[in-house]
């Protein structure tokens, strides 16, 4: 999800396309979540990890 998230971001900057931006900050900051509460040992969904 994180990197999905950057790619998106950088296309969208690159190309100009605003949906794409925001896509990509959205992907970023979810990814971004979910991978520090695996981090810290919570499970979220009833998973420990997400890949």
């Amino acid at each position: 999800m994180l990197t999905l998230g950057v790619v998106l971001l950088v296309v969208g900057i690159l190309l100009g396309v605003p949906i794409l931006t925001t896509l990509g900050i959205v992907l970023l900051v979810a990814g971004a979540v979910l991978a520090l509460l695996g981090a810290v040992g919570r499970p979220v969904g009833g998973r420990a990890h997400y890949y």
